[in-house]
């Protein structure tokens, strides 16, 4: 689990909550390969479709987001017109030998997809568990070690909000940034993200500049920091923190150290309008940043919120995601719905956070608006694409 920097704590606890999350998703250091597979089964698209949803429901840790993740696939599966799942859950616990063997039972049992698990080790051990089935696992993790063979990952990506933002950047006249991470698993998948994005869009790395993940790291490496972009005249800096981490005090050191967010261009992997009291730091005035589609988010929040009378944990929408790709897979009448081929049609998908699509890679694109901060509000200042193809991607 990712620590939480000591200064921002009491105002970061929030976000630290949902942090820890998504960096147990993003960052298990699992590097094993994911296995090839056969490009998934042959189903009958006339009658229920069993899918297999596997969540850590008895993880201590976990028990929350779990029950939400199985709420939204509920959710979607109520959703779909035309097209009958029956949905069958397995609990992981949040272990992935556990995971492997629920991956196994469910195939055993008669499951053509899996949905889940959470974690990316737990995911890539369910993918080799199955591989030999053909069938084809959308888990829950953002992490691209595991992606590939019949390993999909819904959770969004680093390369994904790193594209969309440099491609924007670039359009803006900003070509040359300065690379700033932790040392720590998180950050070097950020760092290598970041630099994957700007050989595609053009953009030159400046310099590179990491510390150790502690506050007095921040704080010595900031100097550092400022003297690489005025060594290197960088027109911007690339944050790869997010808020239950270092951004807080970058955002607030590095303007005070001179970085002016005036003639620097800020911007951030990480997203900056919770806590709300980010909005209020001098480094994300003008800052960029990146958010889902928030008129799809909105209306899922919105039909949650009906269904279960509270708020959906931040990653429910990507259960609804699978479902619902799932769905208009199925709706098609194709037998080969659930085959690789399938899942990665370029047109992709309509989820709880907008368009996405999954790539032959295993990883997957998601449509990503692009915000800003002005006089401490969040504005948009690029709408999320609603298809491939255009601008945003």
């Amino acid at each position: 689990m990712l620590a939480v920097l000591s200064t921002p704590r009491k105002l970061l606890r929030k976000a630290a909550a949902v942090a820890a999350f998504i960096g147990l998703a993003a960052c298990d250091p699992t590097m094993m390969t994911a296995p090839s597979s056969g490009s998934g089964p042959s189903v009958n698209t006339n009658a229920p479709i069993p899918v297999a949803l596997l969540i850590p429901r008895s993880d201590s840790g976990a028990g929350a987001v779990a029950a939400s993740l199985e709420n939204a696939a509920r959710l979607a599966v109520a959703s779909l017109d035309g097209v009958q799942i029956d949905l069958r859950v397995y609990d992981t616990a949040g272990d992935a030998q556990r995971a492997a063997l629920q991956a196994e039972t469910a195939v055993a049992e008669g499951a053509q997809i899996i949905l889940g698990p959470l974690f990316g080790e737990a995911a890539n051990a369910a993918g080799v568990a199955v591989a030999d089935n053909g069938v084809n696992v959308l888990s829950f993790s953002n992490n691209p070690s595991i992606a590939g063979g019949n390993v999909f990952v819904l959770g969004p990506t680093f390369r994904n909000t790193a594209n969309r933002l440099l491609g924007y950047a670039s359009r803006q006249g900003r070509n040359s940034v300065v690379i700033v991470h932790p040392q720590n698993v998180e950050g070097e998948f950020g760092k290598a993200a970041i630099q994957a994005a700007a050989s595609q869009t053009g953009v030159r790395v400046a310099a590179i500049e990491s510390f150790a993940f502690s506050q007095e790291g921040v704080t010595s490496a900031v100097p550092r920091i400022r003297a690489s972009v005025g060594a290197t005249g960088a027109d911007s800096i690339f944050l790869t923190s997010n808020a239950a981490g270092a951004l807080p005090m970058l955002l607030q050191l590095l303007p005070e150290a001179g970085v002016n967010p005036a003639t620097t261009q800020y911007m951030g992997l990480a997203r900056w309008d919770v806590p709300t009291q980010i909005l209020s730091m001098p480094g994300a005035q003008g800052g960029y940043f990146t958010l889902p589609d928030t008129a799809a988010k909105n209306a899922f929040d919105s039909r949650y919120r009906t269904q279960f009378g509270q708020e959906p944990h931040p990653l429910a929408g990507l259960a609804f995601d699978g479902i619902a790709a799932i769905g208009a897979l199925v709706r098609q009448g194709r037998s080969d719905a659930l085959t690789a081929r399938a899942l990665t049609q370029n047109s992709g998908f309509q989820g709880a956070n907008g368009v996405f699509r999954l790539r032959p890679d295993g990883t997957n694109e998601r449509g990503l608006a692009v915000a800003t901060v002005r006089n401490n509000q969040v504005t948009i200042l690029d709408p999320a694409p609603s298809g491939f193809g255009g601008a945003g991607f």
